[in-house]
């Protein structure tokens, strides 16, 4: 059984037809370099020959949620009552192809609905052209306009060209997010190419049309990038009064059984085994909740390098599961940074000799290394936790 799906073809048309006659010089200069590729030159040339970019594409990249809301905001957005409820109706809909695809390919049905309704509400935005753009369209206009990843992506916008070449989706149909991310569970086109897979053997990967399809190319993504069958996401954890922070790096990997040791505890360890290897994580510092972390949340990392994203996606599993929701509260009185903020605290850190990396504005684990170094020098608890008074202690200490 496949859901229907109507697509505005006409508004499609309209917003993939815009512009004069001939494309700005940059995207027609992409017909050559697809063509070098293997697409064919006629389906390179109808479809870049009249377009010229979409700057509301380029305004999306720097407003990207899972970089610049605070994670409770980023996770609440998403797992809430409508989309559990409704996740849940899913996995009654689709029980039978859920039984396939778990004895295929070993990965549970809640973290796979999971997945498509974080992704697209389940599929509801696909006929969204509020949503929805055509991806062709985004992709050509990144590869022209985005002076930071200009090869990357060109390369997505070649195989986009290239699946429409493979007849899985017509012009029409291929529609996705601003950055060109595709369908249910949205598969950047690289990865359709590797990862999507016609689970319903109509001949077809539809990962607009088809759930079967997409269900299982996320399930063919995650088993490729090491999931580990059986085993959770991790849990919410409880520390001790006394508990060394600096414990907390979010990379060391210990055994359930040392965690305990040092008085860490699974919030729900039913499924969890003492010698099941995690890393212990505080993304809002020492005030806010605690996390061990199994490999398998290192694999929905590898779908989106969000902790953020990540951490919704598990959570909506175990949410879908009928869990219930985090023991303790995030900090929500604290104020996070905005990106200039982000920036200039990661400049502040490298003069301190605590080296970030590239100051990119995005808080990922080497900042959070160098914050936890800067605040083990100066006597302050080493939690990583990067927030305007955070800010404020380094900017005092480099006057």
């Amino acid at each position: 059984m496949r859901p229907a799906v109507t697509f505005r073809s006409t508004l499609l048309a309209a917003l993939l037809l815009v512009g004069p006659a001939h494309a700005e010089p940059c995207i027609e200069a992409l017909v050559g370099p697809a063509a070098e590729a293997g697409v064919p030159r006629d389906l390179a040339q109808a479809q870049l020959g009249t377009l010229t970019p979409d700057p509301a594409v380029l305004a999306a990249t720097q407003d990207q949620a899972e970089f610049t809301k605070p994670v409770w905001a980023y996770v609440e957005a998403s797992v809430t009552p409508e989309k559990i409820a409704e996740g849940q109706r899913k996995l009654q809909q689709w029980s039978g192809a859920l039984d396939a695809i778990e004895a295929r390919y070993g990965v549970d049905r809640y973290t796979l609905v999971a997945f498509w309704g974080v992704e697209s509400s389940y599929g509801a935005v696909l006929d969204d052209l509020t949503v929805v753009r055509p991806a062709i369209l985004s992709l050509a206009t990144l590869a022209c306009g985005d002076p930071g990843r200009p090869d990357y992506w060109k390369a997505e916008l070649i195989a986009a060209l290239k699946i429409l070449a493979a007849g899985d989706a017509t012009p029409e149909r291929l529609t996705g997010s601003w950055a060109g991310a595709l369908g249910n569970t949205q598969f950047m086109p690289s990865v359709f190419l590797s990862r999507a897979v016609d689970f319903d053997g109509d001949g077809r990967r539809d990962l607009w049309g088809s759930v079967p399809d997409s269900l299982a190319s996320t399930a063919n993504f995650l088993v490729a990038e090491g999931w580990k069958t059986g085993e959770r996401w991790g849990s919410e954890a409880t520390l001790p009064p006394d508990f060394n922070l600096a414990l907390a790096d979010e990379t060391t990997a210990r055994t359930l059984a040392e965690w305990r040791d040092l008085g860490v505890r699974p919030v729900r360890d039913d499924g969890l085994k003492d010698e099941n290897r995690a890393t212990l994580f505080l993304p809002t510092g020492a005030r806010g909740p605690a996390f061990l972390l199994l490999p398998n949340f290192a694999v929905i990392l590898r779908y989106n390098t969000s902790f953020s994203y990540a951490l919704t996606v598990a959570h909506l599993s175990d949410r879908l599961r009928g869990l219930p929701g985090f023991g303790r509260d995030w900090p929500r009185g604290d104020r996070m940074l905005g990106a200039d903020e982000r920036r200039d605290l990661q400049t502040l850190l490298t003069a301190q000799g605590h080296p970030v990396g590239t100051v990119d504005g995005k808080i990922g684990p080497r900042t959070r290394a160098a914050l936890r170094a800067f605040q083990s020098s100066a006597g302050l608890p080493p939690d990583g936790y990067a927030d305007a008074t955070m800010l404020d202690t380094l900017r005092s200490k480099t006057r």
